[in-house]
């Protein structure tokens, strides 16, 4: 077993990142305090008026308690995480809904008159800028604190094996957290750990040296990452660790095994793992079908020519309907009929979609070509959003039949079945970010399908209509439609 530099113990107090919480709490209260004697102090040092002290006192602490009472409401206090917004998110819009609040209460009561205005806005003034600047002083010192190990957690990690820890250490490092300090990580089963280091981690030894580290005060807390651990045995480590002062964890096998992304929800009070959930739902998708068909009825108003001159062109050139109807996957992989204008010979037409289109490809009339390669074949869609199908961005819809390689697309790309979790686009993310026409191999497959449930999990009003533009502009210059 390679020794190594154990961690010298602090001769100082030593905090946890929970210290910050409370720090937070501090640091507004200041604010608002010192806010208000320079407030008074300015009231009557250069405007001489007089003022009730007694009333403007009570509203500034009912505008502090309302602040405080929204915060706290929302966890604006939580624990420092080191991406620099966790106590200074919203920090302003908390502030306006406090004072607005303040300013319901006082009319309600019948003082809304009493008040000095020149007052109210110079306190407000006053105790937004300390708000703010307070913050970025707060983080400084915070970090300078965790620099010098006076805030910090010393960690362990007992895991399972290499892959295991090498995988939670991966989880850490993505976080980001600098009040998190990895000492190491143990594993009994030395057979099957390599001692050495894992990055820049050191191995410890086995459980009975962690233990003893922790009963030195060598560690602040031990992550236990056993996914496939009896509970038998489970207890019995918990049971050994609590005889040192330290805190102990578990990290969940769905934590390290499923995938990146997750929360812990509640349900009462009852915690849960939430690997995926639907984003837009309540007023969210509303608001998305508002959007969807309000944009969709101006643009079948505005392309209406284009449309009828297509939709000639196609009659013209050869026999056979002006429309192509097909079969694909849509919301909760339920089955829709996606509308196109017809671009390939009625003839050799391909309904299942088994048959990927390829560049030359001697199916495609003259005319299909050119809205192929412009994607006006795509237009008649817009009916399918107008009906409620399909939505202006989001996942494309994929034939049934269709292959990437010699495999269907839903078995051959690990996750696919997520995209149907919203209703089908026009246009996608993948499609502006490169990804448009043929998918020749499982690697582009599985990066269209990235960009997809990356859509789904951070949509917006705002990202929906960038992905319009960028598509509007990208038409221009894609090589990969024909």
């Amino acid at each position: 077993m390679i020794s190594f530099q154990r961690p010298a113990r602090n001769k100082y107090v030593r905090f946890t990142s929970n210290v910050l919480r409370s720090g937070g709490i501090i640091n507004d209260s200041l604010c608002f305090l010192l806010s208000y004697l320079i407030t008074v102090a300015f009231y009557r040092s250069f405007l001489g008026y007089y003022l009730d002290a007694r009333l403007h006192s009570t509203v500034v602490v009912v505008m502090a308690i309302n602040f405080f009472l929204i915060r706290i409401s929302r966890d604006a206090y939580s624990g420092f995480r080191g991406q620099g917004d966790d106590l200074g998110g919203s920090t302003f819009l908390d502030f306006l809904v406090a004072l607005t609040l303040t300013g319901f209460i006082l009319v309600q009561f019948g003082k809304g008159g009493d008040l000095s205005l020149r007052f109210a806005l110079i306190f407000s003034l006053v105790c937004l800028i300390f708000l703010v600047f307070s913050r970025l002083l707060f983080r400084q010192l915070v970090r300078v604190a965790m620099k010098h190990k006076i805030i910090g957690q010393r960690v362990a990690i007992y895991g399972a094996d290499r892959e295991v820890t090498s995988r939670l250490l991966e989880l850490l490092e993505i976080e980001r957290l600098p009040h998190i300090n990895i000492v190491g990580f143990a594993d009994d089963r030395r057979s099957r750990v390599e001692t050495g280091m894992i990055g820049r981690f050191p191995y410890l030894g086995g459980f009975d040296e962690m233990l003893g580290l922790a009963q030195q005060g060598m560690l602040d807390q031990v992550i236990v990452a056993l996914p496939l651990v009896r509970q038998e045995r489970l207890n019995q480590i918990i049971e050994q660790l609590s005889a040192g002062a330290i805190d102990i964890c578990i990290m969940p096998r769905e934590f390290l095994v499923l995938r990146d992304r997750y929360s812990v929800n509640y349900i009462g009070s009852l915690p849960v793992l939430s690997v995926w959930q639907l984003p837009m739902r309540d007023f969210d998708g509303v608001l998305k079908e508002i959007q969807d068909r309000l944009l969709a009825l101006i643009a079948v108003i505005v392309l209406a020519p284009l449309l009828i001159l297509t939709a000639l062109a196609i009659r013209l050139e050869s026999r056979g309907p002006i429309l192509f109807r097909q079969k694909r996957l849509g919301f909760n992989n339920l089955e829709i009929e996606v509308l196109k204008f017809r671009s390939m010979y009625t003839d050799r037409q391909d309904v299942s979609g088994g048959e990927r289109t390829r560049k030359g490809d001697p199916r495609i009339t003259r005319v299909g070509r050119i809205i192929r390669r412009t994607s006006i074949d795509e237009l008649p869609q817009l009916w399918n959003v107008l009906r409620g199908e399909m939505s202006l961005v989001g996942p494309r819809p994929h034939a049934l039949a269709m292959r990437v390689g010699d495999a269907y697309y839903h078995d051959a790309v690990r996750g696919y079945a997520a995209r149907h979790r919203v209703k089908p686009g026009i246009t996608g993310l993948a499609q502006v970010r490169g990804l448009r026409g043929e998918i020749d191999t499982i690697e582009r497959a599985k990066k269209r399908v990235e960009y997809d449930i990356y859509y789904i999990e951070n949509w917006s009003p705002l990202l929906d209509l960038r992905i319009i533009l960028e598509t509007v502009v990208r038409l221009i210059w894609d090589k990969h439609a024909y």
